[in-house]
């Protein structure tokens, strides 16, 4: 069964977010094993860059549609390629709605990515609330099974804050509750006006089923990164190296430089210096 492949490959290559998995199995098990969900799945991933939400998107996608991310039932959004300019707003929305409705006709269970929601202009996503909710028919579309996920950096600071000041109180990061950072991450998600869930009715009206966080990751995640990276290169793991692409990375707070600025993000690259 798939849901056990997704499980044991979170386990297994997501690096240090305990929370990520609890929620996504919790959310996708529950879902797909009801023949008639009364509302789509949504998700919203939070999180510093590097930390793993593209990563984990990409594996869902990979785990549920033959093509991965190639699959004709999965579309990707990122404001800044197919929403750029903030006067065309009014496009946008048609468009965006015409093109969720067409998708959903052609196949109930398809799969939408919205990146980087935090450059999202304010009130764009409103057109796709209809397609969120419980009610059943939506423009003639039962679109009941779709699966959308929201990505974004937005509250990544404040899930840091929270990781280091439970830290600081000696919680370990597997501590950590979904109750511990709920509050911070609303506050800078869903009442900033600066974010693309600025006063949207998703908010207001609960569309969102999971709220995903993305802990900032140590230096001993990041060198279990460096070692995957090296094995997928097909590159020899010398503990020297693995040792000295970690600490090349930079890491905050300034004194005691406990988590990664970057997450696992420049591990790729950092590899080629050293080679």
């Amino acid at each position: 069964h798939f849901v056990s492949g997704l499980e044991f490959d979170l386990a297994t290559s997501l690096v240090g977010q305990p929370l990520v998995r609890q929620q996504v199995m919790k959310g996708l098990r529950d879902f797909l094993e009801n023949p008639n969900p009364v509302k789509p799945l949504v998700m919203s991933f939070h999180g510093s860059t590097g930390t793993g939400k593209t990563y984990v998107s990409s594996m869902l996608i990979r785990y549920l549609f033959q093509r991965g991310l190639q699959s004709p039932y999965v579309h990707h959004f990122s404001p800044i390629v197919h929403f750029p300019h903030a006067e065309q707003i009014e496009q946008y929305k048609e468009r965006l709605k015409h093109w969720i409705q067409g998708n959903l006709t052609n196949c109930g269970r398809s799969a939408f990515l919205f990146d980087e929601m935090d450059k999202m202009h304010p009130g764009l996503i409103d057109v796709i609330i209809p397609f969120l909710g419980p009610s059943w028919v939506v423009y003639g579309t039962n679109y009941r099974k779709a699966i959308f996920i929201f990505i974004s950096n937005a509250g990544g600071e404040q899930i840091n804050n929270v990781t280091l000041a439970l830290w600081r109180a000696r919680k370990d990061r597997e501590e950590i509750t979904l109750q511990d950072l709920e509050p911070a991450i609303s506050k800078a998600v869903f009442e900033n006006p600066q974010s693309g869930f600025w006063k949207s009715g998703i908010i207001n009206e609960h569309l969102i089923d999971f709220v995903v966080p993305f802990l900032p990751l140590k230096h001993h995640h990041v060198k279990q990164c460096v070692v995957s990276e090296l094995i997928q290169q097909g590159l020899e793991v010398r503990p020297g190296v693995v040792q000295e692409v970690a600490d090349s990375i930079p890491y905050f707070p300034e004194e005691e430089k406990l988590f990664s600025s970057t997450g696992c993000k420049t591990v790729a690259s950092r590899i080629s210096f050293f080679f």
